[in-house]
């Protein structure tokens, strides 16, 4: 393997913009999740409304962005490098199955009722902040995946 393919440096410009895109909606996603857990989530206000609205705009942005730039080109069998394949093989299916309940909280809460919200939205936002918490760490491998770099082999080179 020569060094252009092993070196994260050069890592397709494609593939370093999907990976930035996608860094800065998770950001974002972590950013408005933190605001929204700090507020009063079983006594639903115009504030939490707001913050939940932007929160699930960010998180269907995020989702998409995964989706849509990340995920499709390993969906479309388009992915030549191995070690991205395979990771992408093992994890793949969990991360989707976590886009799943991403995508039906969304839905769920888009135009959710008072008292749903009241009565719902602190335990399904906690175990949505769950399973973010473990896409993001399936990202993670992804990611180093993409950029060239397998996890323990780094310093090998």
């Amino acid at each position: 393997m020569d060094k252009q393919t092993k070196d994260p440096a050069y890592a397709r410009p494609a593939t370093r913009k999907l990976i930035q895109d996608l860094l800065r909606e998770g950001r974002q996603v972590l950013s408005l999740l933190a605001d929204l857990i700090k507020l009063n989530l079983h006594n639903v206000d115009e504030r939490v409304r707001n913050t939940l609205d932007e929160f699930l705009s960010i998180l269907v942005d995020y989702i998409a962005a995964g989706h849509f730039g990340l995920y499709q080109r390993l969906a479309e069998g388009t992915e030549r490098r191995q070690p991205v394949v395979e990771a992408a093989r093992e994890i793949y299916p969990r991360i989707a199955a976590i886009t799943d309940g991403a995508v039906g909280f969304s839905e769920r809460y888009e135009s959710a009722p008072p008292q749903l919200l009241n009565d719902h939205l602190a335990q399904d936002l906690s175990r949505l902040a769950e399973n973010l918490s473990n896409r993001i760490e399936l990202e993670d491998v992804l990611i180093i995946a993409m950029l060239g770099e397998v996890p323990g082999t780094a310093s090998a080179a």
